[in-house]
């Protein structure tokens, strides 16, 4: 199956972003796992812009429908015991409709409480993390929000963080 990035983009932005260069990052983080899996705590990071809702404020998608280019930069948590019907999506670059259906395809929080029950993994944390996927300016990311993340996750003890980019 292909998986078209940009099917929900007007067709002069689509455009743009399958034809514009995108420079490497270079030095993906990577720290070894100090535990064995059984005995860490593992927590989730999602960039399918989804937030609790009456929780916290949905990503601000009507700026970014005025701004097509820009994305919310900030973050949302997600508690371990989240509830399908209480999740909110609305991210303008995917089809929600998947994420409305079965938030564990992007948010896979049940199959991580599965593994925990079977004792595979040590413990889910207690909270979770959302982004809103498209960044084109990664400036506040980077000295912000993907730093305070860190620090919580850190903060709850979390040994291994599943990134599940969509």
């Amino acid at each position: 199956m292909t998986v078209d990035s940009y099917r929900w983009l007007p067709p002069a932005l689509k455009t743009y972003f399958e034809t514009r260069p995108y420079e490497p990052y270079d030095g993906v983080p990577w720290t070894p796992l100090r535990v064995p899996l059984g005995a860490a705590t593992v927590a989730l990071v999602t960039t399918a812009g989804i937030n609790v809702r009456g929780a916290e404020p949905p990503f601000d998608y009507e700026r970014e429908k005025a701004e097509p280019r820009w994305g919310d930069p900030s973050f949302r948590t997600l508690p371990r015991d989240v509830a399908q019907e209480e999740i909110q999506t609305g991210h303008l670059h995917i089809n929600n409709e998947d994420l409305d259906r079965d938030i564990d395809v992007a948010f896979p929080v049940h199959r991580l409480l599965e593994l925990e029950a079977a004792g595979v993994i040590g413990r889910v944390a207690a909270r979770h993390y959302s982004f809103m996927g498209f960044q084109e300016d990664l400036t506040a990311w980077r000295r912000v929000s993907g730093p305070e993340v860190a620090r919580r996750l850190v903060a709850d003890g979390v040994h291994a963080v599943l990134l599940t980019p969509v």
